[in-house]
């Protein structure tokens, strides 16, 4: 199978369980190596670069499973990915004016501003020092992006997000995603809820029981 999916685009990734949506996941951000084909990323070959190689070009995924650092609480949590990636790929991470002084504040890339912009545009300041653990698992959900973020990913894949999610959580949820693709950010969103695949992918592509058997516009593409 072939695709690409350009900047500001979504691209919804369905089919039944057990086709391979996460397994092609894994082949994307490298943690399973292919038997044939090639993986692109910004122009650029990366199919024999392993996982880290590929994050610090800024590759991003969350997954099925909650894959937090649980001990640490949410801000340490961003701050950890801030920290090891040395950069942060955010609008929101600009160098801007402190209101209260007039001078700008630190740099953009200080990982301590990262964290700051972070929690304050998705809504997560209220639970920054709470252990990852301990917060709700649509909360856990949102963190697994803002720390893919903090880390530089402009390419992000998403596994199944708005598993767990609460109705109201989902189409908060959409809304993120609207943001990030406003914000220029690349998407693969693997989810098996039809609605949030419509409401914000660009196109869906649809596997087979061993291959891509097609793909289509959704209503948000054809408006």
């Amino acid at each position: 199978m072939t695709f690409e999916v350009g900047e500001a685009r979504v691209l919804g990734l369905v089919g039944p369980n057990g086709v391979g949506k996460s397994t092609l996941l894994d082949v994307i951000c490298g943690s399973l190596r292919p038997t044939a084909g090639r993986v692109w990323l910004f122009g650029r070959d990366v199919t024999r670069l392993p996982v880290h190689r590929r994050a610090r070009l800024g590759l991003g995924r969350t997954f099925q499973r909650l894959e937090p650092f649980s001990s640490l609480n949410i801000a340490d949590n961003l701050l950890v990915a801030a920290e090891l990636s040395g950069r942060g790929l955010s609008r929101s991470t600009e160098p801007r004016q402190d209101e209260s002084s007039g001078s700008t504040g630190r740099r953009a890339d200080d990982p301590a501003v990262i964290v700051r912009d972070l929690l304050r545009r998705f809504g997560l300041v209220d639970f920054a020092g709470q252990p990852l653990a301990a917060v709700p698992t649509g909360v856990a959900r949102i963190v697994e992006i803002a720390r893919a973020l903090a880390a530089g990913a402009r390419v992000l894949l998403l596994d199944e997000p708005s598993s767990g999610m609460s109705e109201q959580q989902v189409e908060e949820f959409a809304g993120t995603v609207r943001a990030l693709r406003g914000d220029g950010l690349a998407i693969v969103l693997v989810e098996h809820d039809p609605e949030l695949i419509d409401a914000v992918s660009d196109e869906v592509l649809e596997l087979g029981v061993s291959r891509a058997v097609g793909s289509r516009p959704t209503p948000s593409t054809s408006e």
